[in-house]
């Protein structure tokens, strides 16, 4: 179970990391799985994935929702719903996982709060992933 959802995290990071108009963006390849404290603003991180059971009689597979965080600094939420639709469009391509086939992958939700406590927009995206073995 874990291996599978490292390996869709791979994939789901190199598709980030490999987007120009969304590392434009973010003025680099700032998308981290957890941001360094020196990080510059805006980046993104990796959050909560949750793995689920959703094989059948015939099929092993897992049900992963995956939550990426937007980290934005700027005046209003313009730069984080900007940087969330980036990040949707870079994983709107086929992900290529090593070790599972990637059945369905699908957007859930996206939203942006203003975080009063750290003075940052923060903008949240869950996405859907259902995987099953390769082999």
């Amino acid at each position: 179970m874990t291996a599978a959802c490292a390996d869709l995290r791979k994939a789901m990071f190199e598709a980030l990391t490999g987007d120009a108009a969304l590392v434009a963006l973010l003025g680099g390849a700032s998308i981290f799985d957890r941001a360094p404290t020196d990080a510059t603003f805006p980046y993104v991180t990796f959050g909560r994935t949750s793995v689920f059971d959703w094989s059948t009689s015939t099929e092993r597979g897992l049900e992963h929702l995956v939550t990426l965080h937007v980290w934005s600094k700027a005046k209003g939420k313009k730069e984080a719903f900007a940087i969330l639709d980036a990040v949707r469009g870079a994983l709107q391509g086929p992900l290529v996982l090593d070790s599972q086939h990637l059945v369905n992958f699908r957007f859930e939700l996206a939203e942006v709060t203003f975080d009063d406590d750290i003075a940052v927009h923060h903008g949240l995206l869950r996405l859907r992933a259902v995987t099953e073995d390769a082999g």
